[in-house]
């Protein structure tokens, strides 16, 4: 583990994949805030204010607008690597964010909810692009043996996003009235930095090679990345996949979706990508406050409670990262998504059974907090990285338009009807979770492979 590849690992996954966390738990705590100034301001426009209906609506959107923008981003993701090069993309991909930070921090001032909702979509564009660009990036850049551990780093880093998000969100800190414009426009920050130090580091030697047949510059880039003159072994496994490649174009969406010959690979991509967003995972993350209100924990307690779940995120996804390596990709996606259908199941016994057993509530937060550490164990980084691993060079980004596509579409999905599936089916809401999880991970022990420690070719191979 070179210099070289840790900082440009730490440098994408804080200035992109942190972004990406810290937008989705952004909007939980200041909710309140945020509804407070729509109501406001459509009285100021049209003289009376929103009714109950309309509003839950209008912050629904703001709220699920944001996976709208991912989900155009992630289709732009093929023509972006492919003309600026995956560094390139994520240079540029910057400038979006401190556009979107403007939008949201001055709408306040202007009076205008429409910046807001402007603001989260341009955010979800930017995290549409990074969340298939960084794992892309990482995943060419790093050797095969250290390919699983640079690869959960972004996911520890979205972790990091959700638990920043809850602790600037304290009513001691950011989570007041008055500062909930600059709360959603501190992601400039990060992506400041980025801007300004990404370009230090070179493009992804893969990219060079591979697509544009440029030797010399994909050797500098190895030599700086892994910090050895003998590069050699790896070039010609690089040239190996070029040629078995030469008779073919980088493929489109639907080339891709027609292949026979890679319909395994696309199939395991979709099911794990849309599973991870169905999960109920961002259903936590968006309405926290709700759920743990529900769940019968105090009003004044709920931000401590949130916060103190953050900080298991963090440590799961620690755990993740550091034992990828060990126990392959397998293992870690399918107990991350049994933990998490049990304690789906289990937040809907203890929901139905709180009034009887008062107790029962701690048992609806501990399975709360099952799921998170569940998710980010697992399901939070290792489908960005198996989408890398399952496909050759000319697959790779329409695979990850397909994969993001999928997760940005159930994302919007299930910000966007989770207030109203609670309100009609009340506990039960949860079950539909569980199912899901239970599903994808039978899914994924009956068909996907293990990929540790195998060139791509060979996990090509395996497939076939």
């Amino acid at each position: 583990l070179t210099f070289s590849l840790l900082s440009v690992t730490l440098l994408v996954s804080f200035g992109s994949s942190m972004l990406y966390g810290y937008n989705l738990a952004v909007v939980n705590s200041p909710a309140a805030h945020i509804k407070a100034f729509y109501n406001a301001t459509w009285s100021q426009r049209y003289g009376h204010g929103l009714a109950s209906g309309p509003l839950t609506l209008l912050y629904s959107l703001t709220v699920s607008i944001f996976a709208l923008g991912g989900l155009v981003g992630s289709l732009l993701v093929g023509v972006l690597v492919e003309r600026y090069g995956r560094n390139g993309t994520l240079s540029r991909s910057a400038l979006l964010v401190l556009l979107a930070g403007s939008f949201m921090g001055f709408s306040r001032e202007l009076g205008s909810p429409e910046m807001v909702i402007v603001g989260r979509s341009i955010t979800g564009l930017h995290s549409g692009i990074c969340l298939s660009v960084v794992p892309l990036y990482l995943g060419e850049i790093a050797p095969k043996n250290l390919r699983g551990f640079l690869g959960l780093v972004p996911s520890i880093f979205i972790c990091l996003g959700v638990f920043f998000a809850q602790v600037l969100g304290l009513p001691e800190l950011l989570g007041k009235d008055r500062f909930w414009p600059l709360f959603l426009s501190v992601v400039v920050i990060p992506a400041s930095l980025q801007l300004l130090l990404l370009h230090c580091f070179p493009e992804s030697p893969r990219y060079l090679l591979i697509e544009r047949n440029d030797v010399c510059g994909a050797t500098e880039a190895l030599h700086r990345f892994l910090g050895t003159p003998d590069v050699q072994d790896v070039i010609e496994e690089m040239k190996e996949e070029q040629w078995s490649l030469s008779s073919v174009e980088t493929l489109s969406v639907w080339q891709l979706l027609r292949d026979r010959s890679v319909r395994w690979q696309t199939l395991s991509v979709a099911v794990v990508n849309a599973g991870m967003q169905l999960s109920g995972i961002d259903a936590i993350w968006f309405y926290t406050n709700i759920i743990f209100e529900n769940a019968g924990i105090p009003v004044s307690q709920i931000p401590y409670t949130t916060v103190g779940t953050g900080a298991i995120e963090v440590v799961a996804g620690l755990i993740g990262c550091f034992t990828i390596e060990k126990l392959g990709r397998r293992p870690l996606i399918i107990t991350g998504f049994c933990a998490m259908g049990i304690c789906s199941a289990g937040i809907t016994v203890s929901l139905l059974l709180q009034t009887a057993l008062p107790w029962m509530r701690y048992v609806g937060v501990a399975c709360v907090v099952g799921i998170i550490a569940g998710f980010c164990m697992g399901p939070a980084g290792v489908p960005f990285l198996m989408t890398a691993e399952l496909f050759t060079q000319s697959h790779r980004p329409a695979a990850y338009i397909v994969g993001g596509s999928l997760n940005w579409l159930c994302n919007f999905t299930v910000g966007f009807i989770f207030p109203f599936l609670q309100m009609s089916a009340g506990a039960f809401c949860y079950l539909v979770f569980c199912g899901v999880c239970l599903l994808v991970a039978l899914y994924v022990y009956f068909v996907v492979p293990e990929t540790k420690n195998k060139t791509f070719m060979e996990i090509n191979h395996i497939f076939a």
